[in-house]
């Protein structure tokens, strides 16, 4: 199991939120449709999501989850549908972060055979940007896009190039960032 070691390794700057407001990809309302357009590996980032995926009978691979949407506490629902994973992992994460457990605890997930759960303690808003990094070719990273649906991010070139400028560009240490991830 990933520690709990709540070192902050990057964290969102104030300056990068309007840029993060715009989706890696296309934007779903509709799980299937999504899934339709997914292939390979599938890598769930946030509660709400990884809920809409298993409702539609596709178990992520990874999924990340903190409890929460919208900084208000999931229904009961939710809670029990997430919590049927294979294996789990634990990290904590404080809010605007990227934290070494988070990152180790991503990189285990998505390299681990079955499908894996990271229940994290704070917030896994900003996971989807490592998760484009270290999920193989073809992964299908999906987050959700407040207010408006979720987010098919496949895993490219190009988009792992975008991850990084925006990781880069956050306050924090990227090379241990990446040495985190293994990457």
């Amino acid at each position: 199991m990933a520690g709990a070691d709540p070192e902050v390794v990057a964290e969102l700057p104030d300056a990068l939120r309007g840029e993060l407001k715009k989706p890696l990809g296309p934007v779903y309302t509709d799980a299937e449709t999504l899934l339709a357009d997914a292939d390979g590996p599938l890598v769930a980032v946030g509660d709400i999501v990884t809920y809409h995926l298993l409702e539609a009978d596709a178990r992520p691979d990874a999924a990340l989850v903190d409890g929460r949407t919208e900084r208000e506490r999931v229904d009961r629902e939710v809670r029990e549908a997430v919590a049927g994973f294979d294996d789990r992992l634990e990290a904590a994460n404080p809010a605007a972060t990227l934290s070494t457990a988070l990152l180790e605890a991503l990189g285990e997930a998505v390299r681990r055979p079955g499908s894996v759960v990271v229940a994290v303690d704070g917030e896994e808003d900003l996971a989807a940007l490592p998760a484009v990094l270290v999920a193989p070719d073809d992964a299908a990273v999906v987050y959700g896009q407040p207010g408006e649906g979720m987010v098919l991010a496949a895993v490219d070139d190009a988009r792992r190039e975008r991850c990084r400028e925006l990781l880069a560009a956050m306050d924090g240490d990227y090379d241990r960032l990446t040495a985190v991830l293994g990457i």
